[in-house]
C-alpha cells in the first residue's frame, strides 16, 4: 500500500523489521537498507534498469532475503517544492511495484540527496569512474538516513 503521508508508512512499519529506500532514475536504481532498529541506513547496490517486471523482481528477491517491511522512495521534487516529470514517474513505480507486493511503500523528499552523495565521495577521494558506479545507492543512503532521523525524532517525541 502506497502511503502519500510520511507519518501514515511510518506507522505501517511492523516494528524491528528493515526498511530500504530506491534512488529511482532513468537508467540505475540506487538501493540503500536500514539496519532492523532504523538507526542507520547503508549503500547496499546500484540496478542497471531493464524492464519494469525484472527490477522489481530483482527488489522484491532482495526484501524478502533480508525480511525488508517497507519500501521508501526518494521523490525528486522541483528546488520550489513542485512536481515535475521525474515525480510522476517515481509515483508511476511506486503505483506499479505496489500491485506486485504487499509491502508499505511510502515517499521521502530527495532534494540535494545527489549533490550531499557527490560530496561525500569527493571528501572521500574516490576517482570519478568509482564515484560514478556508487553515487546512486550512496544517494539513497543520504535519502533513507534523512527518513531514519526523522523516524527516530517521531518516537522520542511520543
Amino acid at each position: 500500500m502506497i502511503h502519500d503521508g510520511f507519518e501514515a508508512f511510518a506507522a505501517a512499519l511492523p516494528p524491528n523489521r528493515a526498511i530500504i529506500c530506491l534512488d529511482y532514475g532513468t537508467k540505475t536504481i540506487g538501493l540503500a537498507m536500514s539496519d532492523p532498529r532504523r538507526k542507520v541506513a547503508s549503500p547496499v547496490k546500484t540496478i542497471k534498469r531493464k524492464k519494469f517486471t525484472k527490477d522489481v523482481l530483482e527488489i522484491l528477491t532482495f526484501c524478502r532475503e533480508r525480511e525488508i517491511s517497507g519500501v521508501l522512495l526518494g521523490l525528486p521534487l522541483n528546488m520550489d517544492g513542485s512536481e515535475g516529470p521525474r515525480c510522476q514517474s517515481t509515483r508511476a513505480f511506486a503505483r506499479n511495484l505496489s500491485e506486485m507486493t504487499e509491502m508499505a511503500i511510502g515517499y521521502w523528499d530527495e532534494r540535494l540527496s545527489t549533490v550531499a552523495a557527490e560530496r561525500a565521495l569527493l571528501e572521500s577521494d574516490r576517482s570519478r569512474g568509482k564515484r560514478a558506479a556508487v553515487i546512486d545507492n550512496v544517494a539513497a543512503s543520504f535519502i533513507l538516513q534523512g527518513a531514519l532521523d526523522r523516524l527516530s525524532f517521531m518516537e522520542t517525541s511520543r
